[in-house]
C-alpha cells in the first residue's frame, strides 16, 4: 500500500494476492478562474487594401503618391483635368437660375391674381353700396310717381274710376298696375328698411345681400312702371279730353312714367353690372388661383430637377480630385504618368492599412464558440518569444467545405504594431471564449459518464481527514461515487456546478503495477509534473 504526499496529490496502492497493485491518483477540488479557449492558425494580413482608381475618364494633371509613403485619410493623391465638368456645372447653374426666375414669376402671378381679385371685390362692394344709395334716391321717386298715377293722399285710387271709364271696369291694364304697384311698394319699404341698417364698413356678405335685394326691388318697381306705361298707352288710343277728372292727370303722368321706365333700366343695369362683377370675381378667382398654383408647382418641380442636376454636376466635379479613402501606406504605384488619359480601369496606386490582422481558419466546433469582440493571443512561427494580444473583429457566417470538413474564417485585429511582423507570416491564435472566476474545478480526467450522468470517485471524508495528521492504510472501499453537474471546460479542467465541495479529493486516474519484492519490502519514487514545479511523492508498501 502506498501514500503520496505533496502538491495536493497522493497515490493509493492496494496489493492483491498475485502481487499486482492498483495506484489511485487524486486531486483536490479547488476554486479558481477557469479559462476556456480555442486555437486556430493562419497568416498575417492587412485590415484593408484598395486599388486607387479614378471614377471618371480624363487627363491626369497632378499626381502626389510615392511608393512606401505613409498617408492620412482624405489626403489628396491625384488631380484630373476637370474643364468639361466645370462647363457642365456652369450650364446646370444657368438652367437653375432660369428655373428659379420662372418660379418667381409664377408666384408673382399668383399673388397678382389674389391682389387684383381683392382690389376688384373691394371696389365692387364700394360701388355696390354707392349704387344702392343712389338707386334708393331714385326708386323712392319712381314709387311716388306710381302712387300719383293711381290717386292722391286723400284717396289712393282716386283716378282709377276715371281710367275705368275709358278702358272698362275689369281692364287688365288697370288691374295689373294696381297689383304691381302694391308689390313694388311693399318690397321697396322692406329693402329700404334694410338699407338704413347697413353702412359701407359692413361685411361683404351683408353688402352683397343688400345689392341683391335692391336689384330685386328695382326689377319689381320696373315691372310696375311698365304696367303703368302700358295702361297709359292703351288710354291714349281713346279720346279722354272730355273726362275733366283724369284728362290733365293722364297728360301729366304719361310722359313722366315713360321717363321713369327709361331711367330705371339704367339704374338696374348699373346695379346688375356691379353684382355680376362681384359674382364673376368670386367664381373666377379660385379657378385662376388654382391654375396659378399648378404653374407654381410645375415651376417648383423644374427647380428641383435643375438643383439635382447642378448637385450631380458638382459631385462629378469632385471625382476629378482623388483622395485617400483611409490612412495607410502606398504599397505600389500604377504605370501612369502626368499627361496620360486615365479611366476607372486604371490603377494609380495600391493603398494598404498600417493596421495588420491575423486571418485564421477555425473548425466548425470552435467557430460556434467564437464571437466578435473576444480577446485573443497571437504567436508567430517566424518570431520567437513574440506574443501579441488582439480581439476578434469578424467571423464568417458561411463556412467553406473541403473533403467533408467545414472551416470558418476569422479575423483578429492586433492591439500593438511591431515592425518585425510582416504580411504573410504564419500565426497561431488562441481565442478566449469564456473566463469564469471563483468556480469549483476538477481535472477533466476525473470525470466519468454513465447513462447520461457525470460522476467522480471521491475519497471518503474520514480517510481524507485521517491523512491530514498521519499516514493511513486505505482500501478501495474508501472511494465513494458522486454524481455531479458540470459546466464549462477547457483541455485540462472542468467546472463543477453541483455535487462536490471545495477540498474534496477526487480520483483522476488509476495505475497498476506488479511488485518485484516480497512482503515488508518498500521503495520510494518521485513523480514530477510537467509544469508549475509541483512534485508528487509516492511511497509503496508491499506485503
Amino acid at each position: 500500500m502506498a501514500i503520496i504526499f505533496g502538491g495536493g496529490y497522493f497515490i493509493y496502492q492496494k496489493i492483491n494476492l498475485n502481487n499486482t497493485s492498483v495506484n489511485f491518483v487524486t486531486a483536490t477540488v479547488e476554486k479558481g478562474t477557469l479559462v476556456v479557449s480555442v486555437t486556430g492558425s493562419g497568416q498575417v494580413d492587412v485590415s484593408d487594401q484598395i486599388n486607387i482608381s479614378p471614377e471618371v475618364s480624363s487627363e491626369l494633371t497632378e499626381f502626389y503618391a510615392v511608393k512606401d509613403q505613409v498617408i492620412k485619410k482624405g489626403q489628396l493623391l491625384a488631380v484630373l483635368d476637370s474643364s468639361s465638368a466645370q462647363e457642365d456645372i456652369d450650364d446646370a447653374a444657368g438652367d437653375l437660375e432660369d428655373a428659379e426666375y420662372s418660379l418667381e414669376q409664377a408666384e408673382k402671378n399668383c399673388r397678382d391674381i389674389e391682389t387684383e381679385a381683392n382690389r376688384t371685390l373691394t371696389n365692387a362692394y364700394e360701388d355696390g353700396y354707392d349704387g344702392v344709395s343712389s338707386a334708393f334716391f331714385k326708386l323712392s321717386g319712381y314709387v311716388d310717381d306710381l302712387k300719383d298715377a293711381l290717386g292722391t293722399d286723400n284717396s289712393s285710387q282716386e283716378y282709377v274710376s276715371g281710367y275705368e271709364l275709358i278702358l272698362g271696369t275689369n281692364s287688365q291694364f288697370i288691374l295689373s298696375l294696381i297689383d304691381d304697384y302694391e308689390d313694388a311698394n311693399n318690397i321697396f319699404n322692406e329693402t329700404f328698411s334694410l338699407f338704413r341698417t347697413v353702412d359701407r364698413e359692413d361685411t361683404t356678405s351683408t353688402i352683397d345681400e343688400l345689392i341683391t335685394k335692391t336689384i330685386n326691388t328695382t326689377k319689381t318697381i320696373s315691372q310696375a312702371l311698365d304696367s303703368a306705361r302700358h295702361m297709359f298707352d292703351a288710354i291714349s288710343l281713346y279720346d279722354y279730353s272730355k273726362l275733366r277728372s283724369v284728362a290733365s292727370q293722364i297728360d301729366t303722368m304719361q310722359p313722366k312714367i315713360e321717363s321713369d321706365v327709361s331711367a330705371i333700366y339704367s339704374t338696374l343695369n348699373s346695379l346688375q353690372n356691379i353684382k355680376d362683377t362681384i359674382d364673376d370675381t368670386n367664381e373666377d378667382t379660385p379657378v385662376k388661383i388654382e391654375a396659378a398654383q399648378r404653374t407654381i408647382k410645375t415651376a417648383q418641380n423644374t427647380v428641383t430637377k435643375k438643383q439635382k442636376a447642378l448637385t450631380d454636376a458638382q459631385e462629378v466635379l469632385e471625382k476629378y480630385l482623388i483622395y485617400a479613402p483611409f490612412g495607410g501606406v502606398i504599397a505600389s504605384l500604377g504605370d501612369v504618368e502626368i499627361g496620360d488619359t486615365v479611366s476607372p480601369n486604371t490603377t494609380l496606386a495600391t493603398l494598404i492599412t498600417q493596421q495588420k490582422i491575423a486571418d485564421i481558419s477555425l473548425n466548425e466546433v470552435d467557430a460556434a464558440k467564437v464571437k466578435v469582440g473576444q480577446k485573443a493571443t497571437i504567436t508567430f512561427d517566424a518570431i520567437d518569444e513574440l506574443t501579441v494580444t488582439g480581439k476578434i473583429i469578424y467571423v464568417d457566417t458561411l463556412g467553406t467545405a473541403s473533403q467533408g470538413v467545414v472551416d470558418y474564417g476569422a479575423k483578429i485585429s492586433l492591439d500593438a504594431t511591431n515592425e518585425d511582423i510582416k504580411v504573410g507570416m504564419t500565426v497561431t491564435v488562441e481565442i478566449i471564449t469564456a473566463a469564469k472566476q471563483n468556480v469549483l474545478m476538477v481535472p477533466t480526467s476525473a470525470i466519468k459518464k454513465q447513462n447520461g450522468d457525470y460522476y467522480v470517485m471521491v475519497v471518503n471524508d474520514d480517510i481524507k481527514n485521517a491523512t491530514a495528521s498521519a499516514a493511513a492504510i486505505l482500501t478501495s472501499s474508501d472511494l465513494i461515487s458522486k454524481t455531479i453537474e458540470i459546466g464549462s471546460a477547457n483541455d485540462t479542467m472542468t467546472e463543477v456546478v453541483s455535487g462536490l465541495a471545495e477540498d474534496d479529493l477526487v480520483v483522476t486516474s488509476t495505475k497498476t503495477s506488479t511488485s518485484a519484492s516480497s512482503s515488508n519490502n518498500s521503495s520510494a519514487n518521485t513523480i514530477r509534473t510537467g509544469s508549475g514545479g509541483m512534485e508528487m511523492q509516492m511511497m509503496q508498501i508491499i506485503r
